[in-house]
């Protein structure tokens, strides 16, 4: 469907079309970008303001999470607007713009969780090596990697889909993911095949990599005295569990987006917002909790308001 000015817009068909339960919808959302928006920034401002969580471990942690806010921020806004409109439609080259940022900043996640994986290697089996490994420039360099690989990875498809003839103007879901390939009039293999690549490079290498780290680490730590088996579980335990979190549920995100479900739309509503709304508030608890430097300044911050 085109107007005026010949822009091709979808319609977005995963809300429910219940106009009372609209603004509730609304509020439960926007309490849930700020909360993401407060609680990520407060962990990341207390790691750039004390200089002893100037480190490689850390500086990846406020990485990570400052790319949930973004991961966030690429879906919430119009996320709320479809709430308090009467219908939800996104014009084809914001679904694109908006899909190229949600797989690339998910991308980045599990690049960022590979590198995360690799300073902990780093530091418990060649202790003596790291500080010559993890350099300030090293760091850098992973940083700037992790962002702009999976940019470029997933420019080459929205590049080709942006020249697609569409056939379908009707989009299963909340947001504009992989599905997309399905408002195409002709199924490209190459696209298809492009997209098989990119989720072995992008998720089943790093996942791979990670548990090859731990496992090392889980075997050098096994002959190694109860404490540093305990510092080790501190440091690595967090990270774990956002990866096997983070892990299961952009495995439910390709599966809900390839697979033809006859699932209710409220029931699809609340699955597809698992990713959306359950994973970037469970990283800053995560760390919050369980890294010991971390969940001290916050305590400091809450139970006696000093942030230094």
């Amino acid at each position: 469907m085109d107007d005026e000015l010949n822009v091709t817009y979808i319609t977005l068909g995963g809300h429910v079309e219940v106009d009372k339960y609209r603004f509730l919808y609304f509020v439960i959302m926007f309490t849930s970008y700020i909360l993401i928006i407060c609680s990520n920034f407060t962990i990341v401002c207390i790691i750039v303001i004390h200089k002893n969580l100037h480190e490689p471990m850390y500086i990846f942690i406020a990485a990570l999470l400052l790319n949930s806010v973004l991961f966030s921020t690429a879906i919430y806004p119009k996320l709320l607007i479809d709430f308090l409109s009467e219908k939800q439609i996104i014009s084809y080259p914001a679904c694109l713009f908006q899909w190229f940022m949600y797989y690339t900043l998910a991308s980045s996640e599990f690049f960022l969780l590979a590198v995360m994986s690799y300073d902990r290697y780093v530091s418990i089996c060649k202790p003596l090596q790291y500080p010559t490994i993890m350099r300030k420039t090293t760091v850098n360099i992973f940083l700037i990697s992790a962002w702009l690989l999976p940019a470029c990875q997933v420019s080459v498809p929205m590049l080709v889909s942006s020249n697609k003839k569409l056939c379908n103007f009707i989009l299963k879901g909340i947001i504009c993911n992989s599905a997309i390939h399905k408002l195409h009039c002709v199924s490209s293999e190459v696209l298809n095949i492009y997209g098989l690549v990119f989720l072995v490079v992008s998720v089943l290498l790093p996942v791979l990599f990670i548990l090859f780290t731990y496992t090392r680490i889980l075997m050098i730590c096994y002959g190694s005295s109860r404490e540093v088996r305990r510092k080790a579980a501190q440091t690595c335990l967090p990270h774990l569990l956002v990866l096997i979190n983070f892990s299961c549920l952009s495995t439910y995100d390709v599966l809900l987006a390839r697979l033809e479900t006859d699932l209710p739309k409220t029931a699809h509503l609340i699955m597809s917002l698992q990713i959306v709304l359950y994973h970037p508030l469970f990283n800053p608890i995560i760390y919050g909790l369980k890294m010991k430097d971390i969940s001290k300044h916050i305590r400091m911050l809450f139970c006696e308001g000093k942030l230094y």
